[in-house]
């Protein structure tokens, strides 16, 4: 949990940026991940000299070697521990021409470091800024995994505000409700193919350190889940960058975060590979045929990219695998024979398990379509026996596009501090929808005129495999007993002959 202080020092940095003239909200992101890169960089450097200088041996590869790069100018004046005592100008001058070319450099060496940081350039040539930024960012305290991966979290969350960039980011406590339902295991292999900033990645990753500490002490499913469990692809560089730096400093460097447009023909080894898929994978309308992998379009039978995307989720998986994906409405309802071919598939093939309906707030400002949670296990064979529906009406946070916390925030998210009352619960359903979902056996007696309920797969195979809450939730009706026409007429005519009385008495009155 980040201190008041903390988040004091992060708004200065943000508001220093935009003071300084980088006003995007994803650029400012951008800057301070490079910044943050460079100055992780000299943290592992130190921490190999440290090493060196206890055990007496000589560091094998350093980061920084010794000698001056092409230019001349010294290795050791591009690290951080020494750039952030240079005046502003000078600091300026090392960090542009020679910080960032050897950060590109890295990435075009294939180092593991530098993966992302080939385009890497400094956004903005105000060199009081950079000044200010690298003052501040030496000021926070990040010495520990916990701490540094809540401020990279807190910057991140600012996307929020950024209009259309909002859209890389689902909210965290959206995420964190999906990860909990379904529950990921230390032998795991998860993906998200439409990564962003790796919200779902490092969230099943803090889910395991809470809930399987032990995995950490087993050699084997310690190298797995640092090395090989987790797998985000997106084709947008910046996204890359971003997604892993979030990784990295919630301790999983060795994540694989690649370069991958997930719909087209290069899935095709991964195939059957995962066990876990979260995705909030973004929806476009239509794509161009020629882009799109050829046999997700024959299976499908469409361009529309939220039905792709079901279709290679449903591809990527192992048997076995399970899935939680947030898709818009339409595909719960749409009418199309693409709509009701995925649909049918995932009751009939697969073992369709849930439905979450999200109220149409959630992902304001950015964006205000209806959208609904799939939960499903790929068999091949079958397995739906029941579906259970959800109607999420309250996220903890106003509708609107402030989306203001509506309580304290240790009762905020799937798992808050104490059990909330009804009055809470009004306002934050994420934890009722995981209590359910844990006990799902007791839904069963639960009225089709409640929050949830179960329904059995023959009524949805009887509405044409529709999904929407809609065709199966019942609404309660209170009897109302009107008055009879004639016991209406009596009451006018009372109210008639009062009127006719007081005018009469007014007249009098008047003279």
């Amino acid at each position: 949990m980040l201190t008041g202080q903390i988040r004091n020092q992060i708004d200065q940095i943000w508001n220093a940026f935009h003071s300084g003239g980088v006003s995007n909200p994803l650029s400012v992101i951008e800057q301070l991940t490079f910044l943050i890169f460079i100055k992780r960089l000299d943290d592992l450097q130190l921490t190999m000299e440290t090493r060196a200088e206890t055990l007496g041996e000589p560091i094998t590869n350093p980061i920084f070697p010794a000698g001056t790069d092409e230019e001349g100018e010294p290795y050791s004046n591009l690290r951080w521990s020494r750039f952030k005592n240079f005046e502003p100008r000078e600091m300026m001058r090392v960090v542009d021409e020679h910080v960032f070319p050897f950060l590109r450099s890295l990435g075009e060496k294939g180092s593991s470091y530098g993966q992302h940081m080939k385009d890497a350039r400094l956004g903005f040539s105000s060199a009081s800024l950079l000044a200010k930024a690298v003052a501040m960012l030496d000021k926070l305290d990040m010495n520990n995994r916990d701490t540094k991966g809540d401020v990279y979290e807190y910057m991140l969350g600012k996307l929020a505000s950024a209009g259309t960039n909002g859209q890389f980011r689902t909210p965290r406590h959206i995420i964190q409700l999906m990860v909990a339902l379904r529950r990921p295991t230390p032998t795991d292999t998860i993906c998200d193919p439409a990564a962003g900033t790796c919200g779902f990645l490092m969230e099943a990753g803090e889910y395991l350190r809470h809930h399987e500490p032990q995995m950490l002490r087993n050699a084997e499913q310690r190298d797995h889940f640092l090395n090989h469990m987790f797998h985000g692809f997106d084709f947008d560089a910046t996204m890359l960058r971003i997604g892993s730096m979030n990784m990295l400093l919630h301790g999983l460097d060795n994540a694989e975060v690649s370069y991958r447009d997930s719909l087209s023909e290069r899935y095709g080894k991964d195939e059957g590979l995962y066990s876990l898929i979260l995705a909030n994978p973004p929806f476009k309308g239509s794509l161009d045929e020629t882009t799109v992998a050829k046999n997700l379009l024959q299976f499908s039978k469409t361009k529309k990219t939220e039905l792709l995307f079901l279709t290679l989720f449903l591809r990527l998986l192992k048997v076995g695998g399970r899935a939680a994906v947030i898709v818009p409405e339409g595909v719960l309802f749409g009418s199309s024979a693409a709509h009701k071919k995925i649909r049918k598939t995932l009751v009939e093939s697969h073992k369709l398990e849930g439905i979450i309906k999200l109220p149409s707030g959630v992902f304001r400002p950015y964006a205000g379509v209806s959208c609904g949670i799939i939960l499903f296990t790929k068999t091949g064979v079958g397995g739906t026996d029941n579906v259970w529906f959800y109607d999420m009406q309250a996220d903890g946070f106003s509708l609107d596009d402030k989306r203001t916390p509506l309580l304290d925030p240790e009762q905020l998210g799937p798992t808050p501090a104490h059990p909330l009352d009804d009055a809470e619960h009004e306002k934050n359903n994420l934890p009722d929808i995981l209590a359910r979902w844990n006990a799902l056996t007791a839904e069963a007696d639960r009225p089709r005129t409640a929050q949830s309920f179960l329904v059995p797969k023959e009524d949805i195979a009887a509405k044409d495999y529709d999904l929407s809450m809609s065709r199966y939730k019942m609404i309660e009706q209170e009897e109302i007993n009107y008055p009879t026409p004639t016991e209406l007429l009596a009451e006018l005519n009372e109210l008639d002959a009062n009127i006719t009385a007081g005018m009469a008495a007014l007249k009098e009155m008047l003279g």
